[in-house]
């Protein structure tokens, strides 16, 4: 799993590659520190090279989520792959985040 987080145009985003599950999550996780720490920017994960989330994938973008929105910003996911939405989508997860 390969996380690389740049600002951009006043945003955050994560660009996550490969499959994020049980194993891979505690790396992935210190890598999204700079998002836990981010004040009032909107965060956007691009999942263009995400092949599969896991619950334990999951957990950290609902940590992402809470944390942001507790500092006046937004979380949104884009370019996700028809196999990671049904995913969101069999979860529950697509109704509380913003796709793009």
């Amino acid at each position: 799993m390969k996380t690389t987080i740049q600002e951009q145009d006043g945003n955050m985003i994560a660009y996550l590659e490969g499959s994020l599950d049980t194993s891979t999550a505690p790396e992935t996780e210190k890598a999204m520190r700079p998002l836990y720490e981010c004040e009032g920017k909107d965060i956007i994960f691009d999942c263009t090279g995400l092949t599969y989330i896991s619950s334990a994938g999951l957990r950290i973008f609902l940590d992402v989520l809470k944390t942001a929105e507790g500092k006046g910003g937004h979380v949104y996911i884009k370019n996700v792959t028809d196999a990671v939405r049904t995913i969101f989508t069999i979860t529950g997860f697509s109704n509380i985040f913003e796709f793009k």
